[in-house]
C-alpha cells in the first residue's frame, strides 16, 4: 500500500491499468482527450504489478483496474469516472487537482 500511496502522490492524475483491458483503454483515452497527461502504470508490464493490484483491492477497487486517482484521492474505476463525467463533476475535479488549466 505504501508503494501505491507514493505513486499516486507524484502526479495530479494517476491511472493503474492493464494494457489488454478495453475499459482501461477507454478511461485513458477519455483523460487524454481532455488534455490531461496522467501517469499510467500498466500493471501487467511492470515489476511487482501483481502486488500493486492486490494493494488496489485493499483500497476498495473492485475490479482492481482501471483505478483512477485524482489529486491523490481514489476516484474509482470506469463506472465512477463516467458518472463524474456525465454529471459534469470530472472537469472541475481535474482543474482543482491541477491537471487542467482551462
Amino acid at each position: 500500500m505504501d508503494r501505491v500511496t507514493k505513486l499516486v502522490s507524484e502526479r495530479p492524475v494517476v491511472i493503474f491499468s492493464r494494457s489488454t483491458c478495453c475499459m482501461c483503454h477507454t478511461i485513458k483515452t477519455l483523460f487524454c482527450d481532455f488534455g490531461v497527461n496522467p501517469a499510467v502504470h500498466e500493471l501487467d508490464e511492470i515489476q511487482r504489478g501483481r502486488d500493486i493490484e492486490q494493494a488496489l483491492s485493499r483500497f476498495g477497487c473492485n475490479p482492481s483496474v482501471p483505478a483512477v486517482f485524482i489529486g491523490g484521492e481514489l476516484v474509482g474505476g470506469t463506472n465512477e469516472v463516467m458518472s463524474l463525467h456525465l454529471n459534469r463533476s470530472l472537469i472541475p475535479m481535474l482543474k482543482k487537482a491541477g491537471a487542467l488549466w482551462v
